[in-house]
């Protein structure tokens, strides 16, 4: 299961892509909004707790400040990917970029590109197919599809 999580509601029309990704992938899913800075104690709830639940990897949105992914990892033993989103107060995106890529030793946030919640879905599906020869199975497939739709637009330009 893939815990995503973003900072408010206005982080899901991004974060909507990584859920697609992932429930093409029959992967389960949960998702909630988790504020870093308006429910410290929900954050350190979900952190803290998600592996008892059965979460294998979380995926965090955040834009301008976007302390929740980093602040995830600093309290959860799962990975982590952050997800920055150029929100209405942001920098154009680049201060949730730095936020979440420029973590300190030792506290690990795997970083997508700006508004990237659909690798972040495909990182996490590919996490778990490290050791779910089913979910491996399903992102081979995928790979597979990516290939093909080149070489078809390949051939068309060609035509």
């Amino acid at each position: 299961m893939v815990g995503i999580i973003m900072g408010s509601d206005s982080d899901l029309p991004i974060m909507q892509e990584a859920i697609n990704v992932l429930e093409s992938f029959n992967i389960s899913i949960e998702i909630d909004i988790v504020s870093a800075h308006r429910t410290p104690e929900k954050l350190f709830d979900y952190a803290t707790n998600a592996h008892k639940r059965g979460i294998q990897v979380i995926i965090a949105g955040a834009g301008g400040a976007a302390h929740l992914p980093g602040m995830v990892a600093s309290m959860s033993p799962l990975p982590v990917i952050g997800v920055p989103v150029k929100s209405r107060n942001s920098i154009d995106g680049w201060d949730s970029i730095l936020s979440i890529l420029q973590m300190p030793g030792g506290v690990p946030v795997a970083t997508v590109a700006l508004d990237g919640a659909k690798n972040a879905g495909i990182l996490a599906a590919q996490i778990i197919g490290s050791s779910d020869k089913c979910v491996l199975d399903k992102v081979i497939a995928y790979k597979e599809g990516l290939k093909l739709k080149v070489e078809k637009a390949s051939k068309k330009l060609k035509k």
